[in-house]
């Protein structure tokens, strides 16, 4: 090949054009594919939140609503498994999240304390009447457990939330308070988002009539006192 021949295969390799989108492609696979994943994370993390979110709110919503088709002229005690039935449907709710084995519901009954001033409350106090958890996960209600009068420390209880805006039942009512924890775990492990709690709370004051004097009555296997 003379240097001629050469230098008109150089400038024929030059115009060449073919193959070229298929090494531009494989050039930028490695950078796109993480961007691509990193997205994917990020959508199924706002999904789960949103979704513990709705948990916290239909547990709360619904938790206040029973007892409302009671028509006598009593006012309804709510029962364990009345409680047991909408904590199931939360976790129906939560399936495609596995929520049950990674996530805890706590429901709490905030309430005004109408009782005489004793050394463990004073009469207008907030205070937890009765508590129920269910999930496997491990956690605590923020804002304790509900009225222990063995105790020996008097309840100083201002109410549950930011403590900015506390939640605080009136007198004769009640509020549901539900804490809804979440412990997340990526599409991908821990190669986005490091392992991470998701907490959502909602409160929703009871709809109707409710006596509150015998508070939760019966038990259930389903759920559990925090």
């Amino acid at each position: 090949m003379t240097l001629r021949d050469f230098i008109t295969a150089l400038k024929a390799l030059r115009r060449a054009r073919s193959g070229v989108a298929m090494v531009e492609f494989a050039l930028a696979l490695p950078v796109m594919i993480p961007i691509i994943m990193y997205g994917a994370e990020l959508a199924y993390l706002a999904r789960v939140r949103m979704q513990v979110s709705q948990i916290a709110a239909s547990v709360a919503d619904n938790a206040a609503r029973l007892g409302q088709t009671d028509n006598s002229g009593i006012a309804p005690t709510i029962t364990a498994d009345q409680v047991a039935v909408l904590m199931r449907g939360a976790m129906l709710e939560g399936a495609a999240i596995k929520f049950e084995e990674n996530g805890r519901v706590i429901l709490s009954s905030l309430e005004e304390w109408s009782g005489p001033d004793t050394a463990y409350i004073a009469k207008g106090a907030q205070f937890i009447s009765w508590q129920r958890c269910v999930g496997n996960l491990n956690e605590r209600s923020m804002y304790g457990g509900q009225l222990d009068t063995t105790s020996a420390a008097r309840i100083s209880f201002a109410g549950m939330g930011h403590p900015d805006a506390f939640v605080t039942a009136p007198a004769g009512n009640a509020v549901m308070y539900v804490e809804v924890v979440y412990n997340y775990r990526g599409l991908f492990g821990t190669l986005f988002i490091d392992e991470t709690r998701i907490r959502r709370d909602a409160a929703f004051i009871v709809r109707d009539r409710r006596d509150l004097e015998r508070g939760l009555t019966g038990s259930s296997s389903e759920i559990s006192e925090c």
